[in-house]
């Protein structure tokens, strides 16, 4: 059964931690939705146009088994500052289902609405002092939250995801048609 995905993007996301969730995640076959916080197109954080599938008022309601936050700036207080999004995110956290963030997003758009309270993460390094139960680790698991640290992670967290999502045998399936040493 495929699994359903939504990657929310803005304005100013991290465009290489946003087409690498992306990428990764479809190759694996997981049913991916990109939904935009603002404008169907939004202009990523070093000028990349990047198109959505719809946005995020369009996904309200529907059940996700993953939410997936890029980072970037401003693209992160730019998810942060979505009443809609932040509401299906609650919902998503509270009901036990997956949620994830990369970058600056653990530290900007999830601690300041209490999504990282009680909960180990990880984020871009001259973030990790502002989170609470910081790990300083390219990926960190706790319960339903998967967090990594940027551009450089994207990659390993990507397929930490379809681990999470399918299995270990999914990934590392994904992993070795992508050429990526164990």
């Amino acid at each position: 059964m495929s699994k359903k995905v939504l990657v929310a993007i803005a304005d100013g996301t991290e465009e290489l931690e946003a087409v690498t969730i992306i990428d990764v995640l479809r190759r694996a076959k997981a049913d991916v939705t990109v939904a935009s916080v603002g404008a169907i197109q939004i202009t990523a954080s070093r000028g990349v146009k990047l198109v959505a599938d719809a946005v995020i008022s369009d996904c309200v309601g529907s059940v996700y088994d993953l939410i997936v936050l890029p980072g970037g700036m401003p693209g992160a207080e730019h998810l942060r500052d979505s009443s809609q999004f932040i509401d299906m995110l609650k919902e998503q956290a509270e009901s036990g289902r997956f949620y994830a963030a990369i970058c600056a997003s653990p530290a900007v758009a999830l601690k300041p609405h209490g999504l990282l309270k009680n909960k180990k993460a990880t984020c871009y390094p001259s973030l990790l002092s502002e989170l609470e139960n910081a790990e300083q680790a390219n990926v960190v698991i706790d319960g339903n939250l998967i967090t990594s640290q940027g551009p450089g992670t994207a990659l390993e967290f990507s397929l930490k995801l379809i681990e999470m999502l399918f299995d270990k045998q999914k990934s590392r399936e994904v992993a070795k048609a992508m050429l990526v040493k164990d």
